[in-house]
């Protein structure tokens, strides 16, 4: 990927155990998945999008394929709250129990594939690949992020960016302040903003990742692409000085922040942008989906920039789709995937989520000044891996950083931080 490597070779020794108890348990009992993975003709579509953009796409989509296939049942069976944790805590004591929904989101990557893969939960895709000719209309990045020896798992729905920094434009051209470009540059415009009683970055760091993706902003701007990607292939270890610089500077950071963040939820954070309450809140993208469901403008009401020092360079996230072992309808579900990996389901879907279509066929008409822009910088950039939502390292590295940023965001001790962040990445050497 652009000299990036995604994909790494550490699974999830924990969760395979677990998962085979699970399975045991299930085949001792001949009605644990009785309802959970959809009947003939109905499918159960599970994921955490239940708020704004994310609820809007997801129906759009839903409705795609009603209009495509009347005579199968399609379900919602999103879980809201967590930012996706709780969601994903569900989904986990399904596939232990042997009863998975028929499809679900999951995070191209390592929580695709040295999660659900390696525990042998996945059925490969690659028929469908070749039946639909995905291979020449979805980039090869993407594909590699949802493949394994050979085998493809997953369909990509979309691809968001990470390092971005969404802000009130009433609120920069009242200040008369321009986009900072690196992180002292953030500094100076925060304390203009601050002493004028106006809060510099909004945080809702509830549920934790928002504040990891904070970090891993910093970090990816001190580290670049390559070595950021080295950082979580255990080649450059975590007590690296240009990483405590990174430490260093979140504690700066966070003296900028609203007080209540911990109580908030990301898209709370993003309304005090959107309210002009903060000036400025770093997000992934499907914060411009959220504010396009409160009726904002892009370019009027809200602008975005690179997070500082990460110019040229793209955090990839992207949300993908694929078929669980022992669903009783495999077929029906094939159907759902072949419509979500179409032109038609990708161009309903994104544009009202706020994220940019995998595929690189879309009616780029549908599409608004964000995606638009945000298209050409994917294909510019030099390409990365977000730690925050799973795809740079596998899952419980993810779950260790986040409680080791969620102590540092509380107590604040840099030589504490790095020692919890070199325990976290301790199963990576």
């Amino acid at each position: 990927m652009k000299g990036v490597l995604f994909l790494k070779r550490y699974g999830f020794l924990w969760m395979i155990a677990i998962l085979l108890i699970g399975t045991m348990a299930a085949c001792s009992d001949s009605d644990s998945s009785s309802d959970g993975s959809g009947g003939e003709g109905k499918i159960e579509l599970f994921s955490w999008w239940t708020a704004g953009g994310e609820s809007e796409g997801l129906n759009a989509l839903m409705d795609q394929f009603k209009e495509e296939h009347p005579d199968i049942e399609i379900e919602n069976a999103a879980v809201a709250g967590g930012g996706g944790s709780n969601a994903k805590a569900v989904l986990a004591n399904r596939m232990q129990g042997g009863d998975p929904p028929s499809t679900f989101q999951v995070h191209g990557g390592d929580e695709l594939l040295a999660g659900w893969v390696a525990a042998d939960k996945m059925q490969p895709l690659n028929d469908l690949y070749e039946e639909n000719n995905w291979k020449d209309v979805f980039p090869q990045d993407l594909i590699d992020m949802v493949s394994k020896d050979g085998n493809i798992y997953a369909v990509p729905v979309d691809i968001h960016r990470g390092n971005v920094v969404f802000y009130n434009k009433k609120v920069f051209e009242e200040n008369n302040i321009e986009p900072p470009k690196d992180w002292n540059g953030f500094l100076e415009v925060a304390e203009k903003l601050k002493s004028k009683g106006i809060t510099p970055l909004a945080l809702g760091d509830k549920n934790v990742w928002p504040s990891t993706m904070v970090f891993e902003s910093i970090l990816q701007a001190n580290l670049g692409a390559e070595d950021y990607n080295k950082l979580w292939n255990g080649e450059i270890p975590m007590d690296d000085e240009r990483v405590v610089k990174s430490a260093e500077m979140f504690k700066k950071v966070l003296a900028y922040v609203n007080e209540d963040h911990s109580a908030r939820a990301w898209q709370d954070g993003s309304q005090l942008v959107a309210d002009g309450k903060a000036a400025m809140n770093i997000m992934g993208d499907w914060a411009n989906g959220y504010y396009k469901s409160k009726d904002l403008k892009p370019g009027e009401d809200y602008g975005w920039f690179a997070s500082p020092g990460t110019e040229g360079e793209f955090q990839v996230i992207t949300d993908t789709f694929g078929l669980p072992k022992g669903v009783e309808n495999p077929d029906q579900v094939k159907e759902f995937l072949t419509v979500l990996g179409s032109k038609k389901g990708q161009d309903a879907f994104n544009p009202k989520k706020g994220s940019i279509p995998a595929r690189t066929d879309a009616d780029m008409s549908k599409y608004g000044k964000y995606s638009t822009d945000t298209i050409k910088d994917f294909k510019d950039s030099k390409l990365t891996p977000s730690l925050a939502h799973g795809s740079a390292a596998p899952e419980q590295v993810v779950t260790k950083v986040n409680q080791a940023v969620n102590v540092f965001v509380t107590q604040q001790k840099v030589d504490q931080f790095i020692e919890s962040l070199k325990q976290s990445v301790s199963s990576l050497k």
